[in-house]
């Protein structure tokens, strides 16, 4: 069973090796790059204040831990 997993994996390269060594021509245009970056603009624009509102959330968190008081027993006669 040990040499089997080996034998595979050197299977699965020689066989990957030719395809990942193929060339490839870039053949997009401006605007294909330009709607592309555009793309990844919005992303970062969504990706920010989602996490400045983690952050501020774990901060809350963090602050309502530790100004965390013991519960207080009522005495009821």
């Amino acid at each position: 069973m040990r040499a089997l997993i080996p034998t595979l994996v050197a299977a699965i390269v020689s066989v990957a090796t030719p395809a990942l060594a193929a060339g490839r021509e870039d053949t997009s245009g401006l605007f294909v790059w330009a709607f592309l970056g555009f793309c990844a603009l919005i992303v970062a624009a969504q990706v920010v204040p989602a996490v400045l509102m983690m952050l501020g959330a774990a901060r809350g968190a963090a602050r309502a831990a530790r100004h965390e008081k013991a519960p207080v027993e009522v005495k009821v006669r």
